[in-house]
C-alpha cells in the first residue's frame, strides 16, 4: 500500500508542475533567441548522460584504443555525419563496440 501511495505522490507532483506550465504557455512570450537556445538542451542532456558511460572506467578516465565504448562511440558519430541515418548509426556503433570488446580488448 505505501508503494502505492508513493507512486501516486509522484504522478500528482509532476502532473501538477507539468499542468502549470502547459496551463501558463499561452500567456508567457519566449524571445527569440531563448527559444533558440531551447534547442540545444536535449543534446547537452544526451551527452551529460553519455560522455561519462563512455569516457570512465570504473571511475578512471580511459581514452585509449582498450575501450572498447569509446571506440564504439567514435564509429557511431563517423556514421551518423556521414549517413545521417539514424539506425544505421545504432546497428554500426553497436557492431563495432561487441567486435571491439569482444576481439582486441582481451588480447
Amino acid at each position: 500500500m505505501n508503494e502505492f501511495l508513493l507512486i501516486l505522490g509522484m504522478m500528482l507532483v509532476t502532473f501538477s508542475v507539468r499542468y502549470v506550465m502547459f496551463g501558463a504557455s499561452s500567456r508567457i512570450k519566449l524571445s527569440p533567441a531563448f527559444l533558440r537556445a531551447l534547442r540545444y538542451v536535449p543534446p547537452v542532456v544526451l551527452s551529460a548522460i553519455v560522455l561519462p558511460e563512455v569516457l570512465l572506467d570504473d571511475g578512471m578516465l580511459s581514452v585509449g584504443v582498450m575501450n572498447a565504448r569509446l571506440v564504439g562511440a567514435i564509429a557511431a558519430i563517423l556514421i551518423s555525419y556521414a549517413t545521417r541515418n539514424l539506425l544505421l548509426t545504432i546497428v554500426v556503433g553497436m557492431a563495432v563496440f561487441f567486435g571491439w570488446q569482444g576481439f582486441v580488448v582481451p588480447l
